[in-house]
Formats: structure tokens, sequence, C-alpha cells
């Protein structure tokens, strides 16, 4: 089962655009609003970089813009905020009856090197958003200490909740690119958070710098996970795929199942930040392309088995 490219769906517009989200709609969370219709959030940047969140509604039959929203939904923080450079959104999760946005916050001291936590928006009924505490949800510690990224939610069956998530392991492994893995985490509630082990291997050279898993689960077939990756060739990023039965244990097959890059076009040099769902039973994939998603936002379908 190989995806079906069905064209860009958003391009960022040159003029009119509020100055929070000048540029880019990266990390695509679509979340749904009623029939075909989805909010698809992203984050936007201004012109020092930073990163807010917008969003477009689009219905996913038509592949049309719906509507186009200029305000930002939430931006980025203060000076001293974990947040202060950027907020790029990971996935959502409902805990205790409340809705959560979880995102990367970036920080980018004068002299050092960036790094990002994970933080928590609280989604309203109405799809405004809010922060949940201004300190890290899941935060830099003795299992994570250099750099936290993009977080993915599942609710088991049992009640518990399974995540995994962005983690670097060094910034430089040799060959001018970063180790950073796909850590696992479990909790009982949704709020206190066990952090466990890496769970997706990694092979320097092959792929060894992961972001922005997404988690698909059948109860028969297992785990299904789709990430963004790079191998340290030099290579910009390509979108990966692994199977797991538990959550916990996968295997390292990048190609298998993925998406790369097209022979032109808005998505030609790289594809990345992938986000995916289903819609009346066919699953569908947002993912961004080249320029980290400063060419905007395109959208495949899984093509069935036959």
């Amino acid at each position: 089962m190989s995806w079906v490219k069905l064209g860009q769906i958003y391009q960022p517009g040159l003029t009119g655009r509020h100055d929070k989200l000048l540029t880019h709609a990266s990390n695509p969370l679509p979340l749904h609003l009623e029939g075909n219709v989805y909010r698809c959030f992203f984050s936007g940047r201004d012109s020092d970089n930073r990163s807010s969140v917008g969003a477009v509604d689009i219905d996913i039959e038509s592949r049309l813009v719906v509507r186009e929203h200029q305000q930002p939904f939430f931006q980025h923080g203060s000076a001293g905020s974990f947040y202060e450079d950027g907020v790029s959104i990971g996935g959502c999760y409902t805990a205790a009856g409340v809705r959560y946005m979880l995102f990367m916050g970036w920080r980018n001291p004068e002299g050092e090197h960036w790094r990002g936590e994970i933080g928590r928006l609280i989604v309203q009924p109405n799809l405004t958003l809010e922060i949940d505490k201004h300190e890290p949800f899941l935060g830099i510690n003795e299992h994570d200490p250099i750099s936290l990224s993009y977080p993915w939610v599942h609710k088991n069956a049992a009640g518990g909740f399974q995540m995994w998530y962005g983690s670097t392991r060094t910034w430089d492994a040799g060959n001018d690119e970063m180790i950073h893995t796909i850590e696992y985490a479990t909790s009982l509630d949704g709020q206190k958070w066990d952090r466990l082990s890496q769970t997706v291997p990694f092979e320097v050279g092959v792929a060894q710098a992961f972001s922005r898993p997404t988690v698909l689960h059948d109860p028969e077939q297992g785990y299904e996970m789709w990430f963004s990756f790079r191998c340290g060739t030099g290579r910009t990023y390509r979108i990966g795929y692994t199977q797991s039965q538990d959550g916990e244990n996968w295997a390292l097959r990048p190609a298998e199942l993925g998406l790369s890059v097209s022979q032109e076009g808005w998505d030609s040099e790289m594809v990345e930040y992938p986000y995916v769902l289903k819609h009346q039973g066919t699953t569908y994939m947002f993912y961004n392309g080249n320029g980290y998603g400063r060419s905007g936002i395109g959208l495949a379908v899984r093509e069935q088995a036959t």
C-alpha cells in the first residue's frame, strides 16, 4: 500500500499576512470541523524566524481552502519563556475531558545552540488555543538532557496513554548531522509521564535525525508510524515508516511505505512533518515540502491493497 500525492493544497500568501505568520505553514495539524472540512493548524514564522500558530480550513475531499484565518491562534512566548523563539506543533490528545495540543517550544540563546522542550496548549471547544502552563510539560532532564521535539500521544484501549517524542543525543555524530531519536513514554492519566527508552532504532548514515512521529493504531494489525528523517549524508528530509505490535518496539525500515520527493515543484527538494489520519475509511497524509514548510502543505492518499 503506497501513497499517491494529491498535490499542494495550501500555499502561504505573499501579501496581507499577519506579521507573526509572514512565511511558512509548517507542521500541519488538522482537526475535524464538520463534514469534509478540517481546520489545519500550522506553524508560521515572523521576520525574525520565530514561529506562531496559524490555521486554514480545508475541504479534504475537494482539496480546496474554505477559509484562511488571518490572525494567529497562539503566538510564541515572551523573552525568557521556554517558547520565546517559536512554537512548532506536534499532535493532540484528550485526557479527563480536556483536549490538548502538544508543541515543541524553541529557544535560540545568543552564542549557544538552539534547543527545544515540549509544551501543551488547551484546545477549547471552539478550537481556540490557550497555554496550559508557562513551564514545559515535558522538559530537559537526565533522560533527555539536550533537546526535545514533536510529541505524539495515543490513548490505548486499557485507558492509559503512550507517547512518542524526539530527543537529541548529540548535535554532531561525526558527519555534521545530529542524532535525534524517537523516545517512548507512558502515562496512566495523560498528565504524569514515565520516560522509558529509545523506541525506533537509528543508524548513522541511514536514519539518524528523526522528527515529528505520527501514529495510527489498529487493534488487529498493531501500530504504524510515519516520521521525518535525515540520514547524515547531506540529503534533505524524507518521510519514513515503521511498524510495531506493542507501540514500544519498532524496526528500522525508513524507506518502506514512506514518502519521497517529486521530480519537480513545491516538494521536489524535501518532504517532512507528516500527519496521518483516517477520514470516511480513507487514509490521508498532510505534509510539508520545500523549505521546511515555506512552500506550504500537501496531501497524499494511501492506496488500498487489491
